[in-house]
């Protein structure tokens, strides 16, 4: 086991913190990343981008992730990567949720860190816990319950585009509850849990989708006038790994796993970036939300619409690009990139650049060669008739995001045999 910290803190400094602050040790995940890690792989992610709001003091969370693929065991990993001080989880569980904080008798196991029930994360710190027997399939949704016996302000991915569930403050341990009882607090956000993998021989590879809103989800709960979605998990990544399970052969199968953080971009070094989004940009998490995960045979790049709005060139654009593809070239991860999509605001200049982007792209099949294929996005949700407009029937009136239509559209023209090969080679 490991202990992981990322921002330059000794592993043997973390760990003295972590004996400081609780008798259980800080660890990670035993276990080889990228192509050919072993069974194990990362079926689902939601990237950290903020120190949450919301005090947490002797409460239990249930975070609920739709698996994109299943297995016979499972390990979670628990994030303070934005955190003011050491996160105490006292005791921590995952079990089969019914698609709410309830969950299925039968199915809980209790986490372990190291052997130990508890664990305490160091500021900018993660956890793996110890694998735990359990069964699963493709789109279980599953519960990781962690209780926090003290208090503290947790990291977030802010909007989780589904709910989860928290118990009240002083209320105590309910990891191992079935019942919804305790959990009468929902909450769009998803702390502390980052990732889940699951153990499975069939599963050839992970494709992550790594981007801004248009990756993350921002759309996808919409619709249309009056609607109201009948299920959760509509990004256009959730259908995609729903198509792949359906369409790719059973000893061929594929993870996916979302990597979006809302307003980022690709280049650090956009004139007009907002604070809240500093050192979030493509290269400087690529190690952290795509790199650490496991199993990793392809990464889906949509990033570039902010860039342009935020004041980036297309130079600026297609440089930050080229240094994600070296890093993930180097990983032995393929790259599949997404063409700039449309927004109405763009002046002729950004369009200009956009279309620059565009040709980059898709020059020579892929990058001039320098990656392995065009997720042509921009063709499918353009306005034929207005292609610097998304399509009236996807637009969910914003002219940046599409709706659960678009979501669908955009999942429908991604190849499959393109991804699956990423895994053979």
């Amino acid at each position: 086991m490991r202990l992981t910290t990322k921002t330059g803190t000794s592993a043997a400094a973390a760990l003295l913190l972590a004996c400081l602050t609780t008798s259980a040790p800080a660890v990670g995940a035993d276990s080889a990343a990228g192509p050919g890690g072993g069974s194990w792989h990362t079926v689902w992610a939601q990237s950290q981008h903020a120190l949450s709001a919301t005090s947490l003091t002797d409460r239990t969370v249930r975070s609920i992730a739709r698996l994109s693929q299943g297995g016979d065991a499972v390990r979670v990993r628990v994030q303070n990567q934005f955190g003011d001080s050491p996160l105490t989880i006292g005791h921590g569980a995952v079990a089969v949720s019914d698609g709410g904080p309830a969950t299925r008798p039968g199915t809980t196991r209790v986490l372990t860190f190291g052997g130990h029930r508890g664990v305490t994360v160091p500021v900018r710190g993660e956890v793996w816990s110890d694998p735990v027997s359990l069964d699963t399939a493709p789109q279980t949704d599953l519960a990781v319950s962690l209780h926090v016996p003290g208090t503290v302000r947790p990291g977030e991915h802010g909007i989780s585009f589904r709910g989860n569930y928290l118990t009240a403050a002083g209320s105590g341990d309910h990891v191992t509850d079935t019942d919804a009882a305790a959990y009468t607090e929902k909450t769009p956000a998803t702390y502390m849990v980052s990732a889940v993998d699951v153990r499975n021989p069939h599963v050839t590879g992970t494709i992550v989708a790594y981007g801004s809103s248009v990756v993350d989800g921002v759309g996808s709960t919409d619709c249309g006038p009056g609607c109201t979605p009948a299920t959760t998990d509509n990004r256009w990544s959730d259908v995609l790994a729903r198509r792949i399970v359906r369409e790719l052969p059973a000893h061929r199968q594929l993870a996916v796993a979302n990597a979006g953080v809302n307003g980022t971009t690709a280049s650090a070094h956009c004139p007009h970036n907002p604070p809240a989004i500093a050192g979030l940009d493509a290269g400087a998490r690529l190690e952290r939300d795509v790199l650490s995960l496991h199993g990793v045979t392809g990464v889906i790049l949509f990033y570039g619409t902010n860039d342009l709005q935020n004041g980036c060139t297309a130079g600026q654009i297609v440089t930050a690009y080229r240094k994600v593809l070296a890093r993930l070239h180097r990983a032995g991860v393929e790259v599949y990139v997404v063409p700039v999509t449309p927004r109405p605001i763009y002046t002729d200049r950004m369009n200009r650049y956009r279309w620059d982007v565009g040709m980059y792209v898709r020059d020579q099949g892929g990058c001039g060669g320098a990656c392995e294929g065009v997720i042509d996005f921009d063709h499918v949700i353009k306005d034929p008739l207005a292609p610097n407009s998304i399509d009236e029937r996807y637009d969910v009136g914003d002219g940046v995001h599409v709706n659960i239509a678009g979501h669908r559209a955009e999942a429908a023209t991604v190849s499959l045999p393109l991804l699956a090969a990423s895994a053979r080679r």
